[in-house]
């Protein structure tokens, strides 16, 4: 089966993790080239991984089968919408547009156009996740922190758009059920945006999520716990594991949860890529990345109504 031909749109940490991880699926893709604004940087990044530096991505467009999209928030529309419209499968960095009615365009045209659009819920691809999720069905409770240190990146947008949006994804993944109320608070410390937010959210069938995440926080933790009838299971994202406790008898046992580790950007780059050689609906598909940017929207709308400082 033949290469896919590929490149990277935004080449800032995000950006250059594509680019090397890429640069491990030699026998799937071939890295046609990078691109951004920032010359001095996409130069360095190009040479580092013996490619080619494109000031301009309309001029990738005869160039590539596919593209990884990882600029700011604000430009994911504008990309996005370029090459779906132009037959190029597109990896869009979460959140997948900054407004929903984006979102929704995205989604059409990339129906349209019959192109492939995956949104970047890595978390979706994580191996502990991956190992709880067939068990961790009809959820009663989840309670979800998340917590970063102060990043001096993705200022754009909040902490709901950043970091929650990851959490968000996962719940509605999990919960077979239509959202019914959303409760939330947040401030701004550093920034003129949310930096710490708490959220609960009420689903038809019942059950509630109550979601944390921090981009100020002197510690990096993410965390996820999932109330399941008699037993809760509880996932560490970055160690990579997860432990179910059971009510035994008085007393409470907790098991852990086999899992073999892997590099989930590897795992979730290779599926978006085998999706595309394979003509198969991406896991996370733009519509699940419209669904998750509509409820961290929601979100939003309520803390910067009624919750955050103006400065």
């Amino acid at each position: 089966m033949k290469k896919i031909k590929i490149a990277v749109i935004g080449t800032g940490r995000l950006g250059t993790l594509h680019v090397k991880t890429y640069s491990h699926l030699k026998n799937k893709v071939e890295i046609i080239g990078v691109c951004d604004t920032n010359e001095k940087i996409g130069q360095e990044i190009a040479r580092e991984f013996h490619t080619t530096f494109f000031p301009d991505f309309r001029s990738l467009i005869t160039k590539v089968d596919a593209v990884s999209v990882c600029t700011p928030t604000i430009k994911h529309f504008e990309i996005g919408h370029f090459f779906l419209n132009n037959g190029v499968h597109t990896f869009i960095e979460k959140p997948i547009a900054m407004t929903l009615n984006e979102a929704e365009e995205l989604v059409r045209i990339g129906r349209f156009k019959n192109t492939k659009i995956q949104v970047g819920h890595v978390e979706r691809f994580n191996s502990a996740f991956a190992a709880i999720k067939d068990i961790a069905r009809n959820p009663l409770f989840i309670e979800c922190h998340r917590l970063n240190k102060f990043p001096k990146r993705s200022l754009d947008i909040g902490v709901v758009m950043d970091l929650m949006i990851h959490d968000i994804d996962i719940v509605q993944g999990l919960i077979d059920a239509p959202l019914k109320d959303i409760q939330a608070i947040g401030i701004n410390v550093l920034t003129d945006k949310d930096d710490i937010a708490n959220v609960r959210l009420t689903f038809e069938n019942k059950c509630v999520c109550n979601l944390t995440a921090s981009r100020v926080s002197p510690e990096v933790m993410r965390k996820i716990r999932i109330f399941i009838p008699h037993a809760y299971i509880s996932l560490d994202y970055i160690a990579q594991e997860a432990f179910i406790y059971r009510k035994e008898g008085e007393n409470i046992s907790r098991k852990n949860i086999p899992i073999e580790k892997e590099d989930p950007l590897k795992k979730e780059l290779e599926h978006f890529i085998d999706c595309v050689r394979e003509d198969k609906r991406p896991l996370v598909s733009g519509e699940e990345g419209r669904d998750a940017l509509k409820t961290a929207l929601a979100i939003q709308e309520i803390i910067w109504t009624e919750h955050l400082k103006k400065s």
